[in-house]
């Protein structure tokens, strides 16, 4: 199950970073085609919001490289009593998988839940065991299994 989660994340991290580089892509060629048509303040106006648009498009590529790199650092072998990065986990009935906040995803029939270890909830299972519980926003979360 670790492989599968730890695939079918890095897939959806390199997505997602494939998408905005070809948004970058159709920016760079839109500004190209529109810089030999045009000229005079409106030409350099849409030339700016072009340009702001494809650095908030890069900024967003280096956080999701960033999260994939995190990713590329689970040892899914590593076996351990306590959780960790890498963790998958059952409390009160629900599934985390210990690494990146990402999307929710199925598998194997089970909604498993991307946790970040910098996350509130995240944080505060960090090194915790099987039936130890913590509390966030007045639930209490009772760990049920560690894998």
């Amino acid at each position: 199950m670790k492989e599968e989660l730890l695939q079918l994340h890095l897939q959806m991290l390199q997505d997602k970073i494939d998408a905005f580089q070809d948004r970058i892509s159709i920016l760079t060629e839109d500004a190209q085609n529109d810089a030999k048509s045009s000229a005079g303040d409106k030409h350099e106006t849409a030339l700016s919001m072009m340009h702001l648009e494809q650095e908030k498009l890069s900024i967003k590529i280096q956080e999701f490289i960033k999260q994939k790199n995190e990713i590329l650092r689970i040892d899914i072998s590593k076996k351990s009593d306590k959780i960790i990065l890498g963790s998958i986990v059952q409390a009160n009935n629900l599934w985390f998988f210990v690494s990146e906040a990402l999307p929710k995803v199925t598998i194997n029939g089970k909604s498993v839940f991307a946790l970040s270890i910098h996350s509130p909830l995240g944080s505060l299972l960090l090194g915790k065991c099987k039936d130890d519980e913590v509390v966030i926003n007045g639930t209490t979360y009772k760990i049920q299994t560690v894998l």
